[in-house]
């Protein structure tokens, strides 16, 4: 009887770390390191902040810092962020971003690597206030599954840009 428990323990313990295993690495595919920690990328893994940055003639600019803490993969961006929504206490505004700038350099993000996007608001007089950006961040063969939240004090306006990533905070 003592004997059958052990098989069927080993036998459990087998099957649960090989669940295990493979749910490790359907979350998150390996860096070319073998690593098989969650990518930095996805929106659960890393943190964003909206600031005011210098204005330009014409457009007010806000920088979007990505950063993400220790324990998660490093992974390559490309290009602006999609499907820009901002809202104001959980209110959305209604207005939507296009983008600018070069779409095809690669920046790599994860730990000790900050990247940055801009947001260029016309300086029209007019604007809506909001405290938050939604956003699908892109890799180079395509958008990120999920959505990504960026906190700060911002005014957005009709014809408000989403610049492309890059690399520093």
């Amino acid at each position: 009887m003592m004997r059958t428990n052990r098989k069927m323990a080993a036998t459990l313990a087998a099957v649960v770390l090989a669940g295990a295993a493979s749910a490790g690495v359907a979350q998150a595919a390996p860096a070319a390191g073998g690593s098989v920690a969650p990518s930095a990328c996805r929106p659960a893994n890393h943190t964003a902040k909206i600031t005011a940055a210098d204005n330009t003639t014409g457009h007010r600019h806000y920088r979007v810092t990505l950063t993400a803490p220790r324990g998660y993969e490093p992974c390559r961006l490309a290009g602006s962020p999609t499907d820009v929504r901002f809202s104001n206490h959980g209110e959305d505004s209604g207005l939507t971003a296009g983008s600018y700038g070069g779409q095809e350099t690669v920046v790599t993000f994860g730990p000790g690597r900050p990247v940055h996007f801009d947001i260029q608001v016309p300086n029209n007089g007019g604007g809506a206030p909001a405290d938050e950006a939604s956003f699908t961040l892109r890799a180079p063969d395509g958008q990120i599954p999920g959505t990504s939240f960026a906190e700060g004090g911002l005014t957005v306006a009709a014809g408000t840009l989403i610049g492309p990533v890059q690399r520093g905070a």
